[in-house]
């Protein structure tokens, strides 16, 4: 079926209802053969918006991504690009490593633009908040980024809503270029920032969502029902180990395979099609790291068309 696109909040621009990301995707460059495929499979299938950020792989995968645009060879107006900054890639300096300075900003945004091959970036996020920088220093460079033309439309990623508003208040009172975007992770597992602390800001300033971590790093999938399969992410990412083990998580999980051979898709599908019903979310940014799995994920468009209310009650029980 015919890809959806919404408005990113209030803003004037339209995004894909499901995205493709570069986390943990772009590495070896048998993945950046195979990402490149799935870009142009993900494009040709109508998504518009392909998020990245600094510190993914160290840079990499924003080179990686800024060669398959100059491959790829697509006009310019007919796609999406992010980056996020915060966490920065010179880690043994003070100035430029998990914060959001002016002098960091001002300098990371030229570098990403250099590596990713682009003139600009179409949406530039604060990757985590930063709690020793004033939020007005952070907004009054982020709003100089857009003015500059090197970014478009400028937001944070996993900020609470009181620092949200804060940096809204602040770029009004001063007539700046606001924030328009926030990127939280939403899924079936994580869901009160972006149903219950955001509730207000949807009305109030127009915040748009691009949401991340629609599959809860695979664990929604169900493949990690009896155990971490070897060659899956969690089996090479320690971190996640414990997420994608925990016992009451995969009990849901379990539940949810019912809804799923109820609604005739597999549960990955379900889920993605569950985090775009929510009318405040833009974008849901998949991670696909195979061909195969993209293909399998983008069905979820049609999972969406015929997801009942009841449905969504069945599955609210299970993750109340």
């Amino acid at each position: 079926m015919d890809m959806e696109y919404r408005r990113l909040g209030t803003a004037g621009v339209k995004v894909s209802v499901f995205s493709y990301g570069s986390w943990l995707t772009f590495s070896s460059q048998q993945e950046a053969d195979e990402s490149l495929r799935c870009m142009q499979a993900a494009y040709e299938a109508g998504i518009n918006f392909f998020d990245n950020a600094e510190v993914y792989a160290g840079g990499k995968a924003e080179r990686v991504m800024g060669e398959a645009f100059k491959e790829l060879g697509w006009p310019r107006h007919s796609y999406l690009v992010s980056t996020k900054f915060f966490w920065g890639i010179h880690r043994e300096n003070p100035n430029a490593t998990y914060t959001l300075n002016r002098k960091y900003l001002m300098e990371a945004i030229d570098k990403s633009l250099e590596r990713l091959q682009l003139g600009h970036v179409d949406l530039v996020y604060c990757h985590r908040p930063d709690p020793d920088t004033p939020i007005e220093e952070t907004v009054w460079a982020m709003s100089d980024i857009v003015a500059s033309g090197k970014a478009l439309y400028w937001g944070t990623s996993e900020w609470p809503a009181a620092d949200i508003r804060a940096a809204w208040e602040i770029a009004e009172r001063h007539h700046l270029r606001k924030p328009v975007v926030e990127q939280p992770e939403y899924n079936l597992l994580n869901r009160s920032k972006v149903e219950d602390e955001f509730a207000r800001l949807y009305g109030d300033v127009g915040l748009g969502l691009t949401t991340f971590s629609p599959l809860a790093s695979g664990l929604l999938t169900g493949k990690y029902q009896e155990g971490i399969p070897e060659g899956s992410r969690a089996a090479g990412v320690e971190w996640l180990q414990a997420s994608v083990t925990d016992s009451d998580s995969l009990a849901k999980v379990s539940e949810l395979a019912g809804v799923a051979d109820e609604v005739g898709c597999s549960l990955a599908q379900l889920a993605l099609a569950w985090t775009a019903s929510n009318p405040n979310v833009s974008s849901v940014i998949i991670g696909a790291r195979r061909l195969d799995q993209l293909n399998e994920n983008l069905k979820a468009l049609e999972v969406l068309e015929v997801l009942t209310d009841e449905h969504m009650a069945q599955i609210d029980t299970i993750f109340s």
